[in-house]
């Protein structure tokens, strides 16, 4: 049964900051290095066979430091289908609307490496991710407005060959 984990990245200065960061390149904090470093820890006897990023340095940093920790070396994929929502080309848009992006992305790439039985590891964004997530939970959209997904916490999925939620839950430390 493949396995899908879900990591937002590691707080950044904006997010410190409290700043809608988009599309901005802002680096991870120092609490964000330490939740990237949980995060790989957490994440020590999990084996994955590929992991995919956006190409915001926040998000490539955190997936970095975790595959440091946990001594890992994989092929990854790199792309902006799962950065951060574009605050200004987005501005007054629905979650709907803006998963547009990335659950097309998901179903392509990702969906096909899960159903071919690989381990995936994703170190996205906020909205990237609760995108995804509303589509494995089958949340609806004011479930995933409530929905908030911690900076550096994996969230991981078992998932069925036929691409299907088997069980999701949150790894704590």
């Amino acid at each position: 049964m493949p396995t899908l984990v879900l990591v937002r990245h590691g707080q950044s200065l904006w997010n410190l900051e409290n700043r809608f960061t988009g599309w901005v390149d802002v680096p991870l904090t120092e609490k964000g290095e330490t939740e990237a470093r949980r995060a790989g820890e957490l994440l020590k006897g999990f084996r994955f066979d590929l992991a995919y990023t956006s190409v915001l340095s926040r998000a490539e940093e955190t997936l970095r430091i975790i595959l440091e920790t946990m001594g890992a070396r994989m092929p990854i994929i790199r792309d902006q289908a799962l950065n951060e929502r574009h605050y200004g080309d987005l501005q007054g848009l629905n979650k709907e609307d803006t998963a547009k992006r990335t659950l097309p992305f998901f179903d392509r790439c990702i969906a096909g490496d899960l159903r071919l039985g690989k381990n995936v590891l994703v170190v996205a964004h906020g909205n990237s991710n609760r995108s995804i997530v509303m589509q494995l939970d089958r949340l609806t959209g004011e479930q995933v407005i409530a929905l908030e997904l911690a900076t550096g916490a994996p969230l991981v999925y078992e998932m069925a060959q036929d691409g299907t939620t088997v069980q999701s839950k949150r790894i704590l430390g």
